[in-house]
């Protein structure tokens, strides 16, 4: 018996797999279901070493390595799925060695991921690799498998784009399939449980709960799915068919959209965009919206798949709106780090724009009629090469390469020496908690440094068992609070409670943020209302100090959603005594919730209907 794929009359990706013969069948059946049983096995040996053994110490080796289990983590997760989809597709050899390269990637990316986290990663804390690891990890092999597999099936290094597209495609529906299943199988077991645990009967219950069980009955229950999935090829291809469609459709609507945000544009300005504060991830997503749907409606480039007239035109459409919104999300982007400077998630987005703009150039020349090529053919090479380079930009970032934790931590404190910021602006946090051992090296240094200032602050934060511990740093030359009406001032030192607060970042703009003088309580003191485009949030000062006393919701009593600003420029605010003093109870005092509020809000808000005259 022989793994199917072991000859070289072993059928492409894209021929019928259900008339395999029984014992190729039988073969991919075996070697993926051991795949998923050692999966399973490796992963719960692993968490068994993180948990508590009993004998003094909360882990045992390889547990007690970090950077040792961090690759080993990550290659049990990732490396069983390449072999799962390479069993049947990849010649032998091919799979092995893609496998092992796979494999010496991986560790290597959780080595690196590991060892430059902060020290303190001791014999009785958890190892840990980074959240971002694990999805960008899976892109790059999604990515790099499906450009292995067609390559090696036409034994040429680039295949046709529509090997590219048949075989990734497929794969993608087999995946979400997959993990369905597993889900769909759980659940299952989950109502078995209930069910027994109604009459009594609770093992099965206890059972599922059961590490030793839960994690290799998962990971076998997956590379089952798996099997059946890739030898129901006919399935496969029908559901992508149908899914193909119906996201082909959606691409008119995405292009509809879009154009009328860049249409807006113009009209409303860039200030509401930038006030978001996630302008480049918004934009970015909606390119990559874009991007998939296009390629939805273009599908594999043959001509007996081509879309109707009407997805033609709006493929064409969509392609060139890429460049514009790649271009605003470059732009929101470096007027961000212009202000204040390189953070890793900013380089990540950078890294995610360049590839977008790869995909802004190739599309939207592919667009014009200025080439020979067929209808959008020039997509075909830009998808190609927009996949080395989303490999590429993965395995960089991850890398010592471009550490972005590293180059943050350069940059951030360039800034500082230059007087770009201010030691008290300058965000210590970041250091201590967010940029690993770069950053505490950078702190050290810090606090050392023969500016007072800077080393107090660098020895506080060096000092500090969490990271609310440290004051956030001051934006106060940063902050733009405009005041109502027109002309007025604001009390002296008002901006002190917003640098302290959550929302200090929401007023670095003009037009954001808006306040009012104004007694609320009648006590002969001014109080300040601060509205930005969320509530509105009353400030008082208490011992020379302005503090925050509370919020209003304005739409808390079933009215419509407003923008407090404008509801403030209107002059639709004014204070209205309440009519139920606080109560003391034991000596604490307890305000009364009222709960007719909103009736009354709206007795005040509507005046009384006069009746009507009797009939005469």
């Amino acid at each position: 018996m022989t793994i199917f794929g072991a000859n070289e009359t072993a059928p492409r990706d894209g021929a019928d797999r259900s008339s395999l013969g029984v014992e190729n069948q039988r073969a991919m059946a075996v070697a993926r279901i051991a795949i998923g049983v050692t999966q399973g096995l490796v992963l719960y040996l692993l968490y068994r070493t993180t948990e508590d053994q009993g004998i003094g110490r909360a882990m045992i080796w390889p547990a007690t390595v970090p950077g040792l289990f961090g690759p080993l983590m990550l290659v049990a997760l990732y490396l069983p799925v390449v072999l799962l989809a390479g069993v049947g597709r990849l010649r032998p050899m091919t799979l092995a060695v893609w496998a092992g390269i796979a494999a010496v990637v991986l560790g290597l990316l959780g080595w690196h991921d590991v060892v430059r986290q902060a020290v303190g990663n001791g014999p009785d804390e958890a190892p840990y690799l980074d959240l971002p690891l694990f999805p960008f990890a899976a892109v790059a092999l999604f990515i790099a498998h499906h450009l292995i597999v067609p390559a090696d099936q036409e034994r040429r290094w680039i295949a046709s784009f529509a090997a590219y597209f048949d075989t990734a495609w497929k794969a993608g529906v087999q995946l979400a399939l997959s993990i369905g299943f597993t889900v769909a199988f759980w659940l299952l077991l989950f109502l078995g449980a209930a069910l027994f645990n109604v009459i009594g009967l609770r093992f099965l219950g206890d059972l599922i709960q059961e590490p030793w069980f839960a994690i290799p009955v998962t990971t076998l229950t997956f590379a089952v799915a798996v099997h059946l999935t890739d030898v129901r090829d006919g399935l496969i291809r029908g559901v992508r068919s149908v899914a193909l469609m119906l996201l082909s459709w959606l691409l008119l609507v995405m292009t509809v959209l879009v154009a009328g945000f860049m249409a807006a544009l113009p009209f409303t300005g860039l200030d509401g965009l930038w006030a978001t504060g996630s302008a480049t991830a918004l934009v970015l997503a909606a390119a990559g919206a874009l991007i998939v749907l296009i390629n939805t409606a273009y599908q594999d480039g043959r001509p007996e798949n081509a879309p109707p007239a009407v997805l033609k035109i709006a493929v064409r459409v969509a392609a060139l709106l890429l460049t514009p919104l790649v271009v605003l999300a470059i732009w929101g982007l470096a007027l961000r780090i212009g202000q204040y400077g390189l953070t890793p998630d900013r380089i990540i987005a950078a890294a995610c724009a360049v590839v977008g703009g790869i995909y802004a150039v190739g599309y939207g020349y592919a667009a014009l009629p200025v080439h020979r090529a067929g209808w959008m053919q020039p997509l075909e090479r830009t998808n190609v090469g927009a996949a080395v380079a989303t490999v590429a930009t993965i395995l960089v970032l991850f890398s010592p390469l471009a550490d972005p934790a590293r180059l943050s931590v350069a940059d951030q404190m360039a800034r500082l020496e230059r007087g770009a910021v201010s030691p008290e602006a300058f965000d210590y946090r970041f250091l201590r908690f967010e940029s690993g051992r770069v950053g505490e090296k950078a702190l050290a240094r810090l606090a050392a440094s023969s500016d007072a200032a800077v080393a107090t602050r660098a020895k506080e934060a060096q000092a500090a068992e969490s990271r609310y511990e440290i004051e956030p740093p001051s934006v106060l030359s940063q902050v733009v609070i405009e005041a109502y009406p027109a002309g007025t001032a604001l009390p002296q030192g008002f901006a002190v409670p917003v640098m302290s607060s959550d929302i200090r970042a929401t007023c670095d703009t003009a037009g954001k943020c808006l306040a009012q003088s104004l007694d609320m309580n009648g006590d002969g003191q001014v109080e300040v209302l601060l509205a930005n485009p969320w509530m509105l949030m009353l400030f008082q000062q208490a011992d020379g100090a302005w503090v925050e006393v509370g919020t209003v919701d304005l739409a808390r009593c079933g009215g419509p959603r407003q923008d407090p600003r404008e509801t403030m420029r209107s002059g639709g605010l004014r204070p209205v005594p309440s009519p139920w003093a606080d109560l003391e109870v034991a000596g604490v005092v307890n305000p009364i919730n009222r709960s007719a509020d909103c009736e009354r809000a709206q007795a005040v808000a509507k005046p009384p209907v006069a009746a009507p005259a009797p009939p005469r």
